[in-house]
């Protein structure tokens, strides 16, 4: 008896021991496992659906709920809220008025600018029913871009929200030279080349479109196309797959997202993260959303108490918005338990936690088009993301060491690229293969051939270029550093610089243009910066190239400060030099050529003067 209750204690001892150990040495074990059990579960579902050619698609799962879960609020808008039923019914009559007038077939590319609202979704859905790619146009692009994303995607049908109708008054020609049908949301028209929808929906059935003409056999077959900027200049349109769509829904539950929540999407949904992760997520776990035409930073809160909010979506920027209210009672009295997102600043981070509780901050890395993706699932502030042994051997990716001088990847005399040591920055590549395949833009292959590098640890292999600059610490977390190259971020958006570029050449005083982002104390991202060379015999105008940038270019890629130079620098590639630029910033007192603010105020470009230099760093003067 006393034996075996000593084997008993050594056993309880060795196990409490090897517990503690796992604590010390390991802190995140369980936490891993649990995580790359979902991620291996799912990734299971996925070849099953390679083997057996029968696809489950993100809306056959949205059609599984709409029977099982008929009358629970799907989304809530405005106070409205609309069932799984309602938006799927619909969604039918979206699908039958296009399939009786025979505007549509299967395999057709459609495109939508909308703003928020759940016709959104059903118009997305309903032509998805008749087998339609859906094109999602971002609603801040101007004319020039917009008519460049229909040569992009193919698509000869552009459906646009009764609100944005107005501005495409300037191209309804040219849509109408291309054969391009204008269909928008609305009972009546003031354009009579533009069709109208909703009263034909009043007379459409409402019954289920034929589930063969939205089946598929194919994970790799064409969803959606979502735009992205990149260094082409004009936005790309990045090929969604149902691969990808079926990935990014599974966010939330991969999350511990469950049917109970409530999710609050303030972001627009022409990008991915609002589309895919948050309707496909919200629709995957059989939840609830709460969609915001607009983010509204003094209503955040009051939403979130009055709906129960449970789950947000957010990019860093907005959760700065939200530090930057006022302080008022009962800021932690809210059923929020999560933030799904990236781009969260460490001192955001912290400061949202010590304002409004201990939410989870959920941060997750991956571009639209990309084929790697990072998720911290472990909340680790400043972290997008965590990696192990084992999930290297799902997901090839590696840091390699960058020239920042040359705006290129090193090759040692070799040819290849090399890896960084862990706690080094370096440039983010994932590699190409049948399990992470890249699917890149649609239009010309030279899209989709310049964002892979070849050859880069032996001959014959394919990586992705991320673009972005990340680290990988001792203990497996992956931090963002920066983006190189022609792109920048500023208020959630993508900046293409060539795009800017362009645009500020039409002018005929400015020479040559050089765009790119520079960092602003207590703000996300990089603000637009352009250094240009003023044409012999002409003289800058401030308010002529305020007026120009006004109308050709959104709020978020319009340059805010300007630099005047006689020449520019260039790299021996003869690229235009970017990197002593983006180090010299644009503080007055240590720069000797001319600067320039953009003040909305005065609605031109004035002298950035070291009083307005210290406004913008102090944060009194807000961008």
């Amino acid at each position: 008896m006393l034996v075996s209750l000593g084997w008993v204690t050594a056993l309880v001892a060795g196990i409490f021991g090897i517990h503690i150990g796992q604590k010390l040495c390991f802190p995140y074990f369980w936490k891993d496992v649990f995580y790359l059990a979902k991620v291996i579960r799912y990734g299971a579902r996925m070849e099953m659906y390679k083997i057996t050619s029968k696809v489950f698609t993100v809306l056959d799962r949205f059609v599984q709920q709409a029977a099982q879960i008929p009358n629970k609020a799907f989304i809530i808008y405005e106070g409205v809220s609309y069932t799984y039923r309602d938006i799927d019914e619909r969604s039918n009559k979206v699908a039958h008025v296009f399939e009786k007038l025979g505007t549509v077939k299967k395999g057709d590319t459609v495109a939508l600018l909308m703003n928020n609202e759940p016709d959104f979704v059903c118009v997305w859905f309903g032509l998805s029913k008749l087998g339609c790619s859906v094109a999602f146009l971002n609603t801040n692009i101007k004319s020039r871009s917009l008519l460049h994303c229909f040569n992009c995607c193919g698509a000869k049908i552009l459906v646009v929200g009764k609100d944005l109708l107005d501005t495409l008054q300037d191209i309804l020609p040219s849509l109408q030279e291309d054969s391009i049908q204008v269909w928008t949301m609305g009972k009546e028209s003031s354009h009579p080349e533009v069709r109208t929808l909703l009263d034909k929906m009043e007379w459409a059935s409402e019954q289920p479109v034929p589930a063969e003409y939205r089946a598929t056999t194919s994970l790799k077959a064409h969803n959606l196309y979502i735009f992205t900027s990149g260094t082409t200049g004009l936005p790309k349109a990045a090929v969604i797959t149902h691969l990808q769509s079926l990935k990014a829904a599974a966010g939330f539950w991969a999350y511990g997202g469950t049917c109970d929540d409530v999710v609050y999407i303030p972001l627009p949904l022409y990008h991915s993260a609002a589309s895919l992760i948050g309707i496909g997520g919200t629709l995957h776990i059989g939840a609830t959303c709460v969609l915001k035409k607009k983010f509204s930073a003094s209503h955040f809160w009051i939403d979130c108490k009055e709906y129960n909010v449970t789950i947000f979506q957010y990019i860093g920027e907005l959760c700065r918005y939200l530090c930057n209210q006022p302080k008022a009672e009962g800021e932690k009295e809210h059923k929020v338990r999560m933030g799904v997102g990236n781009g969260l600043r460490q001192d955001v981070w912290r400061e949202f936690h010590r304002r409004f509780g201990e939410i989870r901050m959920c941060e997750l890395y991956g571009s639209t088009e990309g084929n790697v993706c990072f998720m911290n699932h472990v909340g680790k502030i400043g972290a997008v993301g965590r990696s192990n042994f084992f999930y290297k051997l799902i997901f090839k990716y590696d840091l390699v060491k960058y020239d920042m001088v040359k705006d290129e990847p090193f090759r040692n005399k070799q040819g290849f690229c090399e890896r960084v040591r862990k706690g080094q920055t370096g440039l983010l590549l994932s590699k190409v293969s049948a399990r992470t395949p890249f699917f890149g833009y649609a239009g010309s292959k030279q899209l989709t051939e310049k964002k892979l590098f070849h050859d880069v640890f032996e001959k014959g292999d394919t990586y992705v270029n991320t673009g972005d600059l990340m680290v990988e610490d001792q203990k497996d977390f992956i931090s963002f550093r920066d983006r190189v190259g022609d792109t920048f971020r500023w208020k959630g958006e993508n900046v293409a610089t060539t795009e800017v570029a362009e645009i500020l050449g039409l002018m005929d005083f400015i020479q040559e243009a050089n765009v790119y982002g520079v960092e602003v104390p207590g703000n996300e991202g990089r603000a637009g910066m352009a250094s240009v060379i003023v044409r012999p015999d002409y003289e800058f105008d401030g308010k002529k190239l305020f007026d120009h940038i006004l109308s050709d270019l959104p709020s978020y890629a319009r340059p805010l400060f300007l630099r005047i130079q006689e020449s520019m620098e260039m790299t021996g590639t003869f690229k235009q030099q970017k990197f002593r630029l983006v180090e010299s910033g644009f503080n007055p007192s240590a720069i000797s050529d001319p600067l320039y603010f953009l003040d909305n105020a005065t609605k031109c470009y004035i002298p950035l003067t070291d009083t307005i230099y210290d406004s913008i760093v102090s944060g009194q003067r807000k961008l």
